[in-house]
């Protein structure tokens, strides 16, 4: 076994860094871009006005380091070559995202816009291993990449977020002028970045029972279909928002609008979440780490009564112990990227799935857990906006709920662990 990040992945972090200070920095501090940054950033990013939405100039000022990022070779880095990327793999993804996110909060990694200079792309597998034909891939692909497309993700529902295999959400068989389609009716919330997408990947039931795995399909419904209709932007504890509430009534699409087998949506949302549930993991350590450091930086300079803040056990203690549970679950991020990269893309849901989830939901946890501190430590400008913790916690916070709550993957778990999901693998503590 060797621990060490590679000599190549060194050098491609130093690179990156490098970018940042050359053309990423000089971009947030023009033109009063750093607004979007510090104490003000809340208000200006948010249209108030408009629903809560993003402020046009907050997405034109991301788009704007995304050009930058593409142009240098960084953006596109985990998609496959022949899309314009380097192959990067989920390990790594899992170091860059962690190094990116300890530097602290700025225009070269943004999470609460899923905005990196080194891009987070789990529609790139999805419709690699899924599309219905050669032309979709590459609509929906290079689409993406091109801004074209986008497609934003419709699982949840009003009444249903985890017990997705119960949503209401029914298409039926339906031919118009001869083509065969799907008419669609039903209800779903928190279809994030409904606002500038072109398509809606919308999860229905259509066929089965409620609870049945099998019988969900995947149908794109482009943004704009008659019936399709954006009820509203639900206000969350972080804002902006880009989260709706939708209603769909008689919505048709031609069966071509299908994405993956009939029947096996499921397996297409598995493979999304999968992805990105260790990507987010990393970032989240990355924010961790940044608390983390910052923290005890500042009880170090911090002199309160003559002497440093650092030599109270009562402010060591605390950081100990996540500085310890830091070490550790990075370690266990980078094993499990590992595995995913050696592992079949179908095959890590029946795998994998468990430790995925072991990652994702204890980096979220101690991610909030370390921002808390942050704030704890700095006293009263911690718990400010001149401080980026409060940010961090709001942000972070909304992932112990999405992708499938931390309640849910530690049901995930125990499923792997006492052997619910089939026969039991003994692999704790085994090599």
């Amino acid at each position: 076994m060797d621990f060490a990040v590679p000599a190549d992945l060194q050098a491609y972090l130093a690179e990156l860094d490098a970018f940042i200070e050359a053309e990423i920095k000089p971009l947030e501090q023009a033109d009063d871009n750093i607004r979007f940054f510090d104490h003000r950033r809340e208000h200006s990013r948010t249209d108030w006005d408009n629903q809560g939405l993003p402020r046009h100039e907050w997405e034109e000022l991301l788009k704007a380091a995304t050009r930058k990022a593409d142009a240098a070779g960084h953006w596109r880095f985990s998609a496959p070559r022949k899309y314009g990327g380097k192959d990067g793999s989920n390990l790594w993804m899992a170091v860059i995202r962690e190094h990116l996110a300890a530097r602290g909060l700025g225009l070269h990694n943004d999470l609460q816009n899923e905005h990196s200079i080194v891009g987070n792309f789990p529609f790139v597998e999805m419709f690699e291993q899924f599309a219905t034909s050669e032309e979709q891939k590459q609509e929906f692909i290079l689409g993406g990449f091109e801004g074209r497309r986008r497609a934003a993700f419709g699982l949840t529902e009003p009444d249903h977020g985890s017990d997705a295999t119960h949503m209401e959400t029914r298409a039926v068989r339906e031919t118009r002028d001869g083509v065969e389609g799907w008419l669609i009716n039903g209800r779903k919330m928190w279809i994030t970045g409904m606002h500038v997408a072109t398509h809606c990947a919308t999860f229905c039931r259509t066929d089965g029972e409620d609870g049945d795995a099998k019988g969900i399909t995947c149908l794109l419904v482009p943004t704009g279909t008659p019936g399709m209709t954006v009820d509203e932007y639900m206000w969350t504890f972080n804002m902006p928002t880009d989260h709706p509430r939708m209603t769909f009534t008689d919505v048709w699409v031609p069966h071509s609008a299908r994405l993956g087998p009939e029947g096996g949506g499921l397996s297409i949302a598995q493979s999304f979440v999968h992805q990105n549930r260790i990507r987010q993991a990393a970032s989240s350590l990355g924010a961790a780490v940044y608390c983390i450091e910052e923290s005890v930086r500042y009880a170090r300079e911090r002199k309160p009564f003559g002497e440093a803040l650092a030599k109270n056990q009562a402010i060591q203690f605390p950081l100990v112990e996540l500085a310890t549970q830091a070490e550790m679950l990075r370690l266990l991020i980078r094993k499990t990227a590992w595995d995913m990269d050696n592992t079949p893309h179908k095959e890590i849901e029946r795998t994998l799935s468990d430790k995925v989830s072991m990652c994702n939901y204890w980096a979220n946890r101690l991610v909030c857990e370390a921002a808390d501190r942050a704030m704890q430590v700095h006293g009263g400008i911690g718990y400010s906006r001149h401080k980026p913790f409060e940010h961090i916690y709001r942000h972070h916070r909304r992932y112990r709920i999405t992708e499938g709550a931390e309640e849910i993957q530690m049901r995930k778990v125990a499923a792997y662990l006492f052997g619910y999901l089939g026969p039991r693998r003994e692999t704790i503590g085994r090599i």
